[in-house]
């Protein structure tokens, strides 16, 4: 026998081929949902129309539209991946399995990060092989992003890049048993915007029985702007377009335009008389809800699914150091952070100070990015779930510090996900600007980590106890 070959799976849309090796089966680009062009792209996701024969599931496809993004020294390549590869076709997942047989394997399904105009199931971080190898059918998805996908406007749903989640856990019950794994056993989990996805999924009635666990890597339960907020983002984006903002008069706008608008959306000063910005100016597009998913949960499928959250030490490391503003940050500068998320931002900024009192302005400055972004909104549905989940709330705290970028990144937003995904020893990773940095890591930490996902997946326990409130439970990891 080769060392690949091909075979084949049916599914509700017809036949896809994919290619088998010692890691398991790859099945690449299936759609999910229905090619959205046009006026479709500001429209709920119906399913594909299908194809006759068998489709090539062999290589990767098209993916969302999106802007390059650069992080200044750090080469985030893995993470982005390979930015937008044309193609109609976007609305698509990845399967990896052990084997398309009928054993009934737990399901991972991933969403991955990129502030909701970035990324694709493509970038090099989310190497499934680890999952199963350890016998998990790993699925990743593409979703609508940008103004296709979060752009409120009259005439339009609203979150129609979470639509598209959904319409992807639908076709994961329905076609999943095909390839191997077990539709009553799935584990929705992503990273940063991703994870956001997730907390919100858990708030939304119709999510409900589409997964049975959740993981919430670095994302927020807060992260939702108002439909106050998204209009003005909605009108300064029509605007710069030169149309009305509604969905028919985006309709006939073509995906280059939607992506060169915007860097003019990105200094949008979003506050209001009742709301702060909760992305802190680094995205303007989110969740448009009338209320945060973390003060939502009753609503949705929270209290049935088992949760697994957690956030890294020094998230907002990887907005300063890259760019070169962490060494250079004064009093100012952290007051201006604090001021975007806090009433009081001097009294806010000098509470950072006061729990570390040797930190410089940057490391201030880092906290009150990573505690605005991530943290409060993490601990919050952590907080909200611990009291409505029969199935447990399980909090982990990321502390590996990378020693990329003359030892600063530290434990930044993204460095744990090549701990997730068992991949931390790859040379790619690492050298001066790789998201690791030159010197080897932990014996052992990827391991550790990725094998508290898997434990997730199968049983629904990560392997410590569940959190109460207190910090006893929090498991720390590096």
């Amino acid at each position: 026998m080769s060392h690949n070959s091909t075979t084949v799976v049916r599914t509700p849309s017809g036949g896809v081929f994919g290619v088998r090796d010692h890691s398991g089966e790859r099945y690449l680009a299936i759609p999910y949902a229905a090619t959205p062009t046009g006026a479709a792209r500001f429209a709920p996701p119906v399913p594909h129309p299908g194809w006759d024969g068998v489709r090539d599931a062999t290589g990767h496809g098209a993916t969302a539209p999106q802007p390059v993004r650069d992080f200044g020294a750090l080469d985030m390549r893995p993470y982005f991946g390979p930015g937008w590869v044309r193609g109609a076709d976007y609305l698509t997942l990845d399967v990896h399995t052990p084997a398309a047989d009928d054993a009934e394997r737990p399901v991972m399904v991933f969403v991955h990060g990129g502030g909701f105009v970035t990324g694709s199931s493509q970038a090099a971080l989310y190497d499934s092989r680890a999952f199963t190898r350890d016998g998990v059918v790993l699925v990743a998805v593409n979703y609508r992003l940008g103004i296709p996908g979060f752009l409120d406007v009259p005439g339009a749903p609203p979150n129609r890049g979470l639509l598209d989640v959904m319409a992807a856990l639908r076709w994961v019950r329905e076609t999943i048993s095909a390839f191997g794994g077990d539709p009553g056993n799935v584990t929705l989990f992503g990273q940063s915007a991703g994870a956001t996805l997730v907390g919100a999924l858990l708030a939304t009635p119709e999510a409900t029985g589409l997964f049975h666990q959740a993981v919430m890597q670095s994302g927020t339960g807060t992260g939702a702007f108002t439909p106050e907020q998204a209009g003005r983002v909605a009108r300064s984006a029509a605007n710069e377009l030169g149309v009305q903002p509604t969905a028919d008069g985006l309709a006939d706008i073509p995906d280059e335009e939607f992506v060169a608008v915007l860097p003019t959306l990105a200094g949008l000063d979003l506050r209001t008389a009742t709301a702060t910005d909760p992305l802190v100016g680094l995205s303007p597009f989110s969740l448009v809800l009338d209320q945060q998913p973390a003060d939502a949960l009753a609503h949705g499928p929270a209290a049935e699914v088992a949760l697994l959250i957690g956030t890294n030490t020094e998230e907002g490391n990887l907005y300063l150091v890259p760019q070169g503003t962490f060494d250079s940050s004064q009093h100012a500068d952290v007051v201006a952070v604090a001021a975007q998320t806090h009433s009081d931002p001097h009294a806010a900024a000098a509470t950072v100070a006061a729990d570390r009192p040797h930190a410089t302005h940057g490391e201030i400055r880092s906290a009150l990015l990573g505690e605005a972004l991530f943290g409060a909104g993490s601990a919050r549905i952590a907080r909200a779930h611990s009291l409505i989940s029969e199935r447990g709330t399980y909090v982990y705290r990321f502390g590996f510090r990378s020693t990329a970028l003359g030892g600063k990144l530290g434990a930044a937003h993204t460095v744990e996900l090549p701990f997730v995904f068992d991949i931390a020893d790859s040379p790619w990773l690492h050298g001066k600007t790789g998201l690791l940095g030159p010197d080897p890591v932990p014996e052992g930490l990827a391991r550790r980590m990725h094998s508290s996902w898997v434990a997730f997946a199968h049983k629904g326990s990560p392997g410590w106890d569940g959190y109460r409130g207190d910090d006893a439970a929090v498991q720390h990891f590096g």
